[in-house]
């Protein structure tokens, strides 16, 4: 019976993922995304296609149940030994590539294999949700599952900054807060000097540090860690005092949000548009040899749903959704048993997956999906 169901195969495509998660409250209006050529070939490719049987977990369950907090590729390693390809297991829907399907908790998934290959359809048993393409309106926490733990990036998406040179060594800066105050809070009013256009929404940041490339030590970029959002209140202006001497009077803000306080010496920047999510994962078609550039908030190591900074970026061809393997450089040791007591260097083993999601010129951010140790500045990144 679910054979003559086919054509009720998952059909999920690349624009799935953009409008997954917490990006907004309702799941009324997916807009129609582009998807890039890479990502038509590959559904071009793999449309009804499945995946070898070799390339199941060696538990994959016959039968899943999609639940609240699920992602995509919580469900994927369940099924599959490697994740990312996903796509391949489920298919895409040329038809529909732009206003795909979306799975939602509640639905059931059957593994079904056949000539040799796997495919993942929907169970079409009364009382089970079928897959539409129809728009549905949800609140967030029953709407459409996502491709990974937006939740865990969303901050980095816009907010996060690695810049090609300091540019914020002559941005616009707090000088000041108001009655003295050092350290400033959300609705503290601060006070700005420097070049300002006339627009409200402002983004606030630490001025930047270098990121080195652990390898030459060569500088890739500077990153800025966000401090907050501030809004402009009143414009500067010079005047002169009584005594005729020129006084300089800042521009007056209200600062907003905060995901830590702000202070003297903080950087704004006008507020840009917001990118929305793109993500399928997928393995590099290249060859890749990075390193971890930085654990992003200064930790020495990182686990988990951590964010790491790496040494390749746009034009070392890394792209949003690319997955990784995170290599722990092999130990040095003496052979003991050898009377030359031979040097030996130990193979550099696999111990965890990250995710890029978001891409610089020079450098990326990557979300740790896998760590079996921690994850530290210099370990080697590769393709999966």
């Amino acid at each position: 019976m679910i054979l003559r169901h086919r054509r009720a195969a998952l059909a999920l495509g690349a624009a799935a993922l953009t409008v997954l998660g917490g990006w907004a409250s309702t799941a009324a209006a997916f807009p129609n995304y582009p998807i890039t050529e890479g990502q038509r070939r590959t559904a071009n490719e793999v449309a009804q296609a499945g995946v070898p049987l070799s390339e199941l977990a060696p538990d994959a369950p016959d039968a899943y149940v999609v639940k609240r907090g699920d992602t995509l590729w919580d469900i994927s390693k369940l099924f599959l030994r490697r994740p990312w390809r996903w796509p391949e297991l489920w298919g895409m829907n040329m038809a529909q590539i732009r206003n795909p399907h979306l799975i939602y908790p509640g639905q059931r998934l059957v593994l079904v294999r056949k000539d040799g290959r796997a495919y993942l359809q929907f169970d079409d048993q009364p009382g089970v949700v079928k897959l539409s393409p129809r728009a549905r309106a949800s609140d967030v926490d029953g709407g459409a599952i996502a491709a990974i733990p937006l939740h865990l990036i969303q901050p980095f998406l816009n907010d996060a900054v690695v810049l090609d040179g300091n540019e914020f060594e002559t941005a616009p800066r707090i000088v000041a807060g108001r009655e003295g105050r050092v350290l400033l809070g959300r609705g503290d009013s601060a006070y700005v000097r420097g070049e300002l256009t006339p627009r409200r929404d402002w983004r606030v940041f630490r001025n930047a540090k270098p990121l080195k490339d652990p390898v030459t030590a060569e500088v890739l970029g500077y990153e800025a860690a966000y401090v907050g959002s501030a809004e402009y209140v009143r414009a500067g202006s010079t005047v002169t005092a009584a005594d005729g001497q020129t006084e300089i009077v800042p521009a007056t803000f209200t600062l907003t949000t905060l995901r830590q306080e702000a202070g003297a010496g903080d950087r704004l920047a006008p507020t840009g548009p917001r990118d929305e999510p793109n993500f399928v994962p997928h393995a590099p078609a290249q060859p890749v040899q990075g390193a971890v550039v930085s654990i992003y908030g200064d930790g020495l190591s990182a686990g988990q749903n951590q964010i790491v900074a790496i040494n390749r970026g746009r034009r070392d061809g890394m792209e949003a959704g690319h997955v990784l393997a995170v290599l722990r450089t092999g130990e040095r040791v003496t052979d003991r048993e050898d009377p030359a007591r031979a040097q030996l260097k130990l193979p550099d083993e696999a111990h965890g997956q990250l995710f890029v999601f978001r891409v610089f010129e020079r450098v990326s951010y990557a979300l740790i999906l896998t760590a079996q140790t921690a994850v530290r500045v210099g370990d080697r990144c590769t393709q999966p």
